[in-house]
């Protein structure tokens, strides 16, 4: 089996606050630790169940030199090929040559979202709403709709309580998910032990090998519209290019044939 495996820092059990995921401050090597060590041990559980092809995207923007290599290097299991420095949603190449599924580990859940640890969409600071086809979406289903362009559908995502609710409300009832923390605000969490949920994050990924979870790919309809309503009048004007129409003074949309093209459009990747 091959699994494209995207990986997210602030739905990883044990953080819960800013300086955990953010490079240069003081605790983040804390969080780069805790979220190496989460992607091992999926690895470990999917090389026992026999996959031999893992695809491991980093997909964290620290900022700084950290953006999207947050992964600790030399700590990293045997294994699996990791993908660090990519912008993200721009490497797709497991997509484009097929494979059998994606998973999503540490993701959070979408701005607005009160007990969402660490909850935002793309840029806590500039995006305040995201909509595709009209309906209010985060990250689960922007990277979802790019395996699903594909085929390729999302079988398991972790994270914290509220987004293991969003993957289900946006993937279906089928999709498998881990619930690593409850989120009492948005920098608070009852969490599990690391080591726990270590144990359970590889029998889950042994389980996903062994016996796949039968879900659909998440593809919106099509023609496409994504629309994201910004924090301040002045970001819109960084998305005036080509299709993409102001809707209003903190507001830009656009239109493609599909969630690709528009997305493309939108983000430049």
């Amino acid at each position: 089996m091959r699994l494209m495996i995207w990986v997210d820092a602030e739905g990883i059990s044990g953080v819960v606050n800013w300086s955990q995921v953010l490079s240069g401050r003081s605790d983040y090597q804390e969080g780069r630790l805790l979220m190496t060590k989460e992607v091992n041990s999926f690895v470990r559980g999917a090389r026992r169940a026999g996959s031999t092809a893992l695809t491991v995207v980093d997909c964290h923007g620290a900022g700084g030199d950290h953006s999207f290599r947050n992964l600790i290097p030399e700590l990293l299991e045997e294994g699996a090929e990791y993908v660090l420095g990519a912008r993200w949603t721009s490497y797709r190449r497991p997509l484009e040559e097929g494979c059998d599924g994606a998973v999503f580990i540490g993701f959070h859940a979408r701005a607005g979202i009160p007990d969402g640890v660490l909850s935002h969409t793309v840029s806590g600071d500039r995006w305040l709403n995201f909509y595709i086809n009209g309906q209010p979406c985060g990250e689960i289903a922007i990277c979802a709709a790019l395996c699903g362009h594909y085929q390729v559908p999302v079988l398991m995502v972790t994270g914290d309580v509220a987004a293991c609710e969003e993957a289900k409300q946006a993937l279906g009832e089928s999709v498998r998910t881990l619930a690593v923390k409850k989120g009492l605000s948005r920098s608070s969490a009852v969490c599990l032990p690391p080591h726990q949920v270590w144990q359970k994050m590889e029998e889950m990924a042994y389980q996903i090998v062994s016996d796949p979870p039968k879900v659909a790919p998440f593809r919106p309809s099509e023609p496409t519209t994504l629309t994201v309503e910004l924090t301040q009048p002045e970001f819109v004007r960084d998305f005036l290019h080509g299709p993409v129409r102001r809707v209003n003074e903190r507001t830009v949309e656009v239109t493609g044939e599909n969630f690709l093209d528009a997305w493309k459009v939108l983000w430049g990747a």
